[in-house]
């Protein structure tokens, strides 16, 4: 592969066609969307979701071979990638705060249609100290392992950050299980007023991201045992690790909202 070099720090990347691609695949996997929920047609979502995952997977490749490999990566990209995480991660905030928002709305000011009560009427909620409190553990002591884990990074000690690595991701795997059980002994569903709708949907939203961090982390751990991260040299990692932290965060303003606030 022909290498060009330029007269300053910023990395131009080279032709893709995995952006064009990725949103044609994600046009599709809509378009089957709308066919799965009106006319129970799977086939064109499944097959738009195949190729996003392709897609995405092939575009992943490619920017770890520029970073890993090619060397393309420098300080300057460091920390234009840093800051373009951050930005992520605060897009990210900015949603769930309209969720929060949602609810309190609902919560502070409950209308007629459902008795001027909150939670409404018949709505038999979680025991915060159950269920709940197991998840809320488990995601903190993820906390503390993955910080370990970069810990363990920094100075070069790959057998300790790479356990601390599968700790994490078998404690977010731990959570969504729990959850998905908690989901099953739920009196109310996402149907049953507001109440049912906010509770799934804000709590829904963070378990998808919890899983969407555990795949990050699984990457990040694959990437550990190819020997891809050095002690300076190993955005990937914090990058996850941030949004890992960052997750763990949410779930305590979740906890503390829909949980044990009203209870």
């Amino acid at each position: 592969m022909k290498m060009y070099f330029y007269n300053h720090p910023y990395h131009l990347v080279s032709i893709s066609p995995w952006p064009l691609l990725t949103s044609l695949s994600l046009f599709i996997m809509m378009i089957g969307s709308l066919k799965l929920f009106n006319y129970s047609m799977l086939l064109l979502f499944i097959l738009g979701f195949y190729m996003v995952i392709m897609c995405s997977l092939q575009w992943w490749r490619d920017i770890l071979r520029e970073s890993t490999f090619q060397g393309l990566h420098n300080m300057k990209i460091y920390k234009m990638l840093s800051l373009g995480m951050v930005l992520f991660i605060i897009s990210e905030l900015l949603f769930f705060i309209s969720l929060f928002w949602a609810y309190f709305h609902s919560a502070l000011s409950p209308n007629i249609e459902i008795g001027n009560i909150w939670p409404p009427k018949n709505i038999l909620q979680f025991n915060p100290y159950e269920i709940p409190f197991l998840n809320t553990v488990i995601l903190m002591s993820s906390g503390f392992s993955i910080t370990w884990s970069h810990h363990s990074m920094l100075f070069n000690n790959k057998l300790k950050s790479s356990i601390g690595m599968l700790i994490t991701i078998s404690l977010g795997v731990s959570f969504s299980l729990i959850q998905v059980y908690e989901y099953n002994q739920s009196s109310f569903c996402m149907s049953d007023s507001i109440y049912g709708s906010m509770f799934f949907m804000t709590t829904g939203f963070h378990g998808f991201h919890v899983i969407i961090g555990g795949i990050f982390l699984l990457i990040m751990f694959i990437r550990m045992l190819y020997s891809q991260f050095s002690s300076y040299h190993h955005f990937g990692f914090e990058a996850a690790a941030w949004y890992w932290h960052f997750v763990d965060t949410i779930w305590i303003i979740v906890f503390t909202m829909i949980y044990w606030w009203n209870y």
